[in-house]
């Protein structure tokens, strides 16, 4: 019996870390649901998907940096739009105060962070280095990805509700980093493998 290649495998589970990450894209649904009905994002924080678009910003910039990046280029593409959605529907709905500090948030982490590292990379490193040195900054982010949704715990703990922290979110965080482990392992791109996306 024949056992699946290490590029079949690659692509199974890159596809598969599509269709999760896809999900882990989606799985705010609810929270903004729930902003649209209280015509408010009183309570909710907008950072994590700040810090998520940045995330899918700079694996969209990693993949076109790397060869045969499909499955990370179309995916993160997706997500970058999708987060940008959610962050206009978060600033539509919030008080002056937090449309202020979104905003804020926006201009120096997605355009001037993101514009300083594409401009470091691009114009001081060269290819071998530059695509080493995303993949660093890919992996750093991620895990920052994973921990933003943590900046709810303490109101979790206080009002003792899980209102603010969606199971489906953790839930498929964890389910999507498996996938995208193993997607790094069997590519050998361990810049994915290690970045739990």
């Amino acid at each position: 019996m024949k056992f699946l290649s290490n590029e079949q495998l690659a692509f199974v589970f890159g596809l598969l870390g599509n269709i999760v990450s896809f999900m882990v894209f989606l799985a705010p649904i609810p929270t903004f649901y729930t902003i649209y009905k209280k015509k408010s994002s009183k309570g909710f924080q907008s950072i994590p998907y700040v810090v998520a678009l940045l995330s899918a910003m700079l694996l969209l910039y990693y993949g076109v940096l790397k060869t045969n990046a499909f499955l990370i280029i179309s995916i993160n593409g997706i997500g970058c739009v999708i987060e940008i959605i959610y962050l206009i529907f978060y600033i539509v709905h919030a008080s002056k105060k937090d449309k202020i500090t979104t905003m804020s948030l926006i201009l120096l982490v997605n355009v001037a962070a993101f514009g300083l590292v594409m401009a470091v990379t691009l114009f001081l490193l060269g290819e071998a280095k530059r695509v080493s040195a995303v993949g660093w900054m890919c992996a750093v982010f991620n895990i920052a990805v994973f921990a933003a949704p943590l900046s709810i715990v303490r109101q979790v703990i206080r009002t003792k509700s899980v209102e603010y922290m969606p199971f489906s979110l953790s839930f498929f965080l964890t389910l999507c980093a498996t996938m995208w482990f193993f997607y790094g392992l069997f590519t050998k791109d361990y810049y994915i493998a290690a970045s739990l996306k």
